[in-house]
């Protein structure tokens, strides 16, 4: 089993902003693609957030995102090494922990969901990086501010990658950049210019284009990182992503990360083992929390679905077997409608869907419990809004996807109020490093691959069943950009001409919609204008460059 990889994140507050500013910009300029995530203090009534009416969703995102707040802000930039391979890549992970300096609404099931995961309300409150909301106030395009980190990103021009990332856009904007327009579709053509590069969400890409399963953050992460080792170990072409080696003075700015492939209390044997969360399994998110006395454990997940797919694909040959052998006509007609019936129940036309512990009441469940971000009972605080939808919006669902397994019957399954890796715990073990790190950018890179172990570790701690890593926009924002790289590699591999057009075409500008066939695009109609806050704040962008 190959050695647990460190992935540094980088903690970035007040005291060490204007330390680490030039790394954070010299990041973003010469990064391939930047993926971002964000903590939030609360998302409002989730019935309005799944409005049918899309211009309705836009609109409770809006309130949400005037009213609460981004507690914090993970920012990771890749770089590719094409003097390594075309698929190697530089990653810098950065952290920011933020404080509205305006009176905002705190959720309960938020601070408990985040508490839960490690976050740190006491840092946020004494070194919180301060920050207002809506349009400027005065010039502050050259202050040493998160809205002029925000401004720094416009300004790169570089493919912005996020997982279920409306309403982390919403957020964003309203409180990084201007106030909000009113309707969306002045929204998104402001952000048609604010990120000529493209926008990408990978719950898009996981449900269409890789077509998982399950699409929550952390399952398509850890599935991506599976199938990765696949291509490495079988010498074929694979994603490589290093880390920087940060000096020995920078240590109290670095937290790294544990990502094994696989967990030792997994892969060391079955004798008790703990069953499956199907909740946990289906959504990537649980109303018992830390406390359900079944395993949320992302790699017993996967080898489960691995084993379900094999038995249909099983089941499949033996099917394809009978049929081509010579039987009477009456007969082999009755077979093959017994087949037929039995091969789109199990889901044999299309990619496999996961079986869906949906009920009828799971959207008013949803809504008292509050679900990434990637996405949870408060889980989805991080804003994954992946939830069930109800069976007649299942049905329509499934007619419009057609190949795909959505039967009315599994409700809508693989919708997830997902761990956007913000609603997913980030890693099964999370350890807490005592290495020399540092500041990144500044410094000539030193690669860390991403196989290389951690020697002299500390023994991995074992936890409840349920029990995931500690949450954290950084890391989540890490998996993200890991899962979009991954699958940016299969397309070129499908001979996409990477040099023609958009960065990543299939995807481009595409937003994943909860219980929805199709995306929301991101683009300047003929019928919406940019908002004048925009057009002001662009220019501003630009002029002060």
């Amino acid at each position: 089993m190959a050695a647990p990889a460190r992935v540094p994140v980088v903690d970035v507050q007040s005291d060490n902003l204007a330390e680490l500013w030039p790394s954070m910009v010299l990041a973003l300029r010469s990064a391939t693609f930047v993926a971002v995530d964000t903590e939030l203090s609360g998302l409002g009534a989730r019935k309005s957030l799944l409005s049918p009416c899309i211009e309705e969703r836009y609109k409770a995102v809006c309130s949400a995102a005037r009213t609460r707040s981004v507690l914090s802000l993970g920012v990771a930039c890749f770089k590719q090494l094409p003097e390594k391979s075309e698929n190697t890549y530089l990653c810098q992970i950065y952290n920011l922990t933020l404080l509205c300096t305006e009176d905002y609404v705190v959720e309960p099931q938020s601070v408990q969901f985040l508490v839960q995961h490690g976050f740190d309300f006491n840092k946020q409150y004494s070194q919180g990086i301060p920050y207002h909301k809506g349009n400027d106030k005065g010039n502050e395009s050259q202050s040493l501010s998160v809205r002029t980190l925000f401004l720094e990103l416009i300004r790169a021009k570089k493919p912005l990658i996020l997982h279920n990332g409306l309403i982390n856009l919403v957020f964003l904007y309203q409180c990084f950049y201007a106030h909000l327009p009113e309707s969306l579709g002045t929204f998104t053509a402001d952000l048609s210019e604010m990120f000529p590069a493209g926008i990408y969400d990978t719950k898009y890409a996981s449900e269409f284009e890789t077509r998982f399963v399950a699409s929550y953050l952390e399952y398509a992460y850890k599935k991506c990182k599976r199938e990765n080792c696949k291509l490495r170990d079988s010498s074929g072409q694979h994603l490589a992503v290093e880390f920087c080696s940060y000096p020995a003075n920078m240590a109290q700015y670095i937290d790294y990360r544990y990502c094994s492939l696989q967990e030792e209390s997994h892969s060391a044997g079955g004798g008790n083992k703990v069953p499956v969360c199907e909740k946990f399994s289906a959504y990537g998110w649980c109303p018992k929390g830390v406390k359900c006395p079944q395993s949320h454990n992302i790699d017993l997940i996967i080898d489960e679905d691995d084993k379900l797919w094999e038995k249909r694909k099983k089941r499949k040959h033996k099917w394809k077997h009978r049929k081509n052998m010579e039987v009477p006509a009456n007969a082999f007609q009755q077979e093959s409608s017994g087949e037929k019936t039995e091969q789109a129940q199990n889901g044999e036309e299309g990619p496999p869907r996961k079986q869906s512990c949906y009920k009828p009441a799971a959207a008013t469940e949803l809504a008292e419990i509050t679900p990434s971000r990637e996405g949870r009972p408060l889980e989805e605080i991080s804003m994954d809004m992946e939830t069930e939808v109800s069976s007649d919006a299942s049905t329509q669902w499934e007619e419009n996807l057609g190949s795909t397994e959505r039967t009315a019957a599994q409700g809508a399954a693989a919708l997830s109020p997902c761990a956007k890796g913000n609603a997913s715990d980030s890693d099964q073990v999370e350890r807490k490093s005592k290495f020399p790190a540092g500041l990144s950018g500044s410094h000539p890179a030193i690669p860390e691959t991403e196989a290389a172990g951690a020697a002299g570790k500390e023994k991995e701690t074992q936890g409840p069943p349920s029990q995931g890593g500690t949450h954290r926009a950084g890391f989540d924002a890490f998996m993200t950009g890991y899962v979009m790289a991954y699958v940016w590699m299969l397309k070129k591999g499908k001979n996409t001409d990477a040099a023609a057009g958009p960065w990543l075409p299939d995807c481009h500008n595409k937003l994943y919609l909860s219980g929805k066939s199709v995306p929301l695009q991101i683009v300047k109609s003929l019928f919406s204008k940019s908002s004048k806050a925009h057009s002001e704040k662009i220019k501003l962008a630009w002029d002060s460059a």
